[in-house]
């Protein structure tokens, strides 16, 4: 058998499974994570990710804020749908073209219905619609309740002016006759509470069993 002076036979290398798999996969991309296709896994994932950035100015991180506001409508006892609302009230603040520093720069980020749009691939109105109606109902409640201005924190005053304001009387009519008004000022009551630094409350995984009742996709 012929062999070079480099101790080559001469024959063609043999091909190896490893070998074919290796050039099966030359010049392709390292591809990242996946984005879950789950709805419940995709918000899962938020909660765990964005949420855990600071919540806006306040001493609570997005996720604390709004798993607070979610065992405080459980805690009064409300009805699985408003408890969903509670926990995803402002899931708005973590898509959209408006970037968080503009935001705490005075850019609206209509957080709220950027929320309600995205979870209404997967939730009915009687979700959607409190979420949707969470930051108009602070500006209705600084208008017909005398006091409520006083209650905002520092933030909500801040972010407040950059919403629109207090609303006039034509607005406060005009909220009043949409069938999820009360929701919507529900859910604000419980987002306004929702910022303390110390509460203890269940996380994203003891509340699945009640967003999967409510999901209208399969």
């Amino acid at each position: 058998m012929f062999r070079d002076m480099n101790g080559d036979t001469g024959h063609p290398a043999e091909r190896t499974e490893a070998t074919e798999a290796t050039e099966a996969t030359e010049g392709t991309e390292p591809t990242g994570p996946t984005e879950p296709t789950d709805p419940l896994d995709l918000l899962a994932a938020l909660f765990a990710g964005a949420g855990a950035d600071q919540y806006l100015g306040e001493d609570v991180t997005q996720a604390q804020h709004m798993l607070q506001a979610a065992a405080l409508a459980e805690a009064a006892g409300a009805p699985p749908a408003l408890v969903a609302a509670a926990l995803l009230h402002d899931v708005g603040h973590f898509q959209g073209p408006v970037s968080t520093e503009e935001f705490l720069r005075g850019t609206d980020n209509r957080h709220s219905h950027a929320g309600a749009d995205r979870l209404a691939a997967w939730f009915g109105p009687e979700v959607t619609e409190p979420v949707r109606l969470h930051v108009a109902a602070k500006r209705y409640l600084c208008t017909v309740e005398p006091g409520y201005f006083g209650r905002l924190s520092a933030e909500s005053v801040r972010t407040l002016e950059m919403q629109g304001g207090p609303m006039t009387q034509a607005q406060v009519r005009a909220y009043e006759a949409g069938p999820y008004a009360r929701d919507g000022v529900t859910v604000r009551r419980w987002d306004e509470e929702a910022k303390d630094p110390g509460a203890e409350v269940p996380d994203f995984a003891h509340y699945r069993p009640l967003l999967t009742a409510l999901l209208t996709t399969g």
